[in-house]
């Protein structure tokens, strides 16, 4: 990186497969002091992961008995958050959603000027604008794995929840570059992981209609069975439709909260386009309309059918290393945007390559 800061160089094959994570890498990697602040689920999974792959790294939580049980699981946890990342090349910052932009700037103060600084909330906007306000736009990198479960804590961690997930990172022009281009390789190396490159704004409006709208669909209508008078029946008969369809109203509430609160204009906005989709089904209900009925089943089963059965062709690109990188920027946003993912990235001293999957039309 400029101004005198450097960040680790992966070897220069590194990160190029799309498998899933495997043992601890030969190259330079293998020598990254790692640190995840905030073990949680997504974060304990990040901590037990980098463990695994024979890293050092250290876990901090402000819970004493988390603290505890990261030991108990054979991974340092020292008491302080400025004992925890001492030193490190990498901090993974996984707190609460709305404690981010706080930790991001206690976290920044602790480290040198070349750690490279990540997360992985649920939003970006809020701690993307943050990072720019703070001035750490060239070493922090906005991420959110695409991964999760309905249980919560340590406890529910596991090394094998991200395998091969997709994992939003925010790339930023200029020397943020360097720190997208370094981040990609250790997260497909160690975690197997599809790379999907945004921008903030951009993956805060898809993951509303992905992740965070159905949060709120699960909840109405796991809720509305709750209010039931007959509830106990409709549970004695509820099989794989309700139990999918409800799945993630078993999140923790305040963890569903803050989500939906830190994404809450874009939110609103895809709930009022599904409201027009339920009114159209109603309607078409109410009138005894099956072509209407069927034909949006139709274009509902689309979808599904597209989630399961995407077909991809490689769309493999190389920039110059140096430069102000906007044009490289673009077209990693670009990608993601068309639903295309990284699986790797190769750093040559003049020139810095991409192999990347883009969807192909139906």
């Amino acid at each position: 990186m400029t101004d005198g800061t450097t960040v680790p160089t992966p070897d220069a094959g590194a990160g190029t497969s799309t498998g899933g994570p495997r043992p601890a890498p030969n190259g330079p990697y293998a020598r990254v002091r790692a640190a995840v602040v905030g073990t949680g689920l997504i974060g304990g999974s990040v901590l037990l992961r980098l463990r695994d792959a024979g890293l050092d790294v250290t876990g901090w939580d402000p819970d004493p008995t988390t603290r505890e049980h990261t030991r108990s699981r054979g991974v340092s946890a020292p008491d302080t958050v400025e004992q925890a990342v001492a030193g490190r090349d990498v901090v993974f910052l996984c707190g609460p959603l709305p404690t981010l932009p706080g930790t991001l700037a206690q976290v920044a103060d602790l480290t040198a000027p070349g750690c490279v600084l990540t997360d992985v909330g649920s939003t970006k906007a809020e701690v993307a604008a943050a990072a720019d306000r703070l001035g750490l736009t060239d070493r922090f990198v906005p991420g959110h794995p695409m991964a999760g479960a309905e249980s919560a804590g340590l406890t529910a961690a596991s090394p094998t929840l991200l395998t091969g997930a997709a994992w939003v990172l925010c790339p930023a022009t200029g020397t943020a570059t360097v720190a997208f281009r370094w981040l990609t390789g250790l997260l497909v190396e160690l975690f197997g992981a599809r790379v999907v490159p945004m921008s903030a704004p951009s993956h805060d409006s898809v993951a509303a209609l992905a992740s965070h709208v159905p949060h709120v669909l699960a909840g109405a209508l796991a809720g509305a069975v709750q209010r039931s008078p007959l509830r106990d029946a409709v549970l004695a008969l509820a099989a794989g439709s309700f139990s999918d369809g409800t799945r993630v109203a078993g999140t923790p509430a305040e963890r569903t909260a803050n989500m939906l609160l830190g994404n809450r204009e874009r939110v609103l906005h895809e709930l009022a386009e599904v409201r027009v989709l339920l009114d159209e089904l109603a309607d078409a209900l109410r009138a005894g309309d099956t072509t209407g009925l069927t034909a949006r089943y139709a274009q509902a089963g689309a979808a599904r059918s597209a989630l399961r059965g995407r077909r991809f062709a490689p769309a493999d690109r190389e920039f110059p290393a140096g430069g102000d990188h906007a044009a490289e920027v673009a077209w990693l946003r670009g990608l993601g945007d068309a639903g295309g993912h990284l699986t790797g990235c190769r750093i040559d001293p003049d020139v810095v390559s991409y192999p990347a999957w883009l969807p192909v039309a139906d």
